[in-house]
């Protein structure tokens, strides 16, 4: 199976995948604790693929959307964006309604948590 092939299978067969540098408990960079760390206090069920771990993978999840940089999110096959447009749409709420729209079960407590303190 070619790399691009693997990444496919991964995240049509997962409903929601973070590539990041680093793993879900322990984040290897800032951009990637910071959605792993919004994923986690809102109870989202996420398969984490570190892109340290294989440099083929780390390329090949850059090509495969098109997008420069790391941690990537992907929700029901669709790539959703890096930490910037994850850390916009919590705080806007429009990762709640993406969730709510693709059947994703996650803690509405937490997220309004989140905005509060940012607020």
């Amino acid at each position: 199976m070619s790399v691009q092939d693997n990444i496919r299978e991964t995240v049509t067969s997962n409903n929601v995948v973070l590539f990041m540098k680093g793993t879900r408990d322990m984040p290897q960079c800032g951009f990637s604790s910071r959605v792993a760390g919004v994923l986690n206090f809102m109870g989202v069920d996420f398969v984490d693929v570190n892109v340290l771990a294989d440099e083929q993978i780390r390329q090949g999840i850059k090509d495969f959307s098109d997008w420069p940089t790391i941690p990537q999110l992907y929700v029901m096959g669709e790539f959703v964006g890096g930490s910037d447009i994850i850390t916009e749409m919590t705080l806007s709420g429009e990762l709640d309604k993406l969730f709510d729209d693709k059947g994703i079960t996650y803690s509405k407590d937490a997220a309004e948590k989140i905005r509060e303190a940012n607020g």
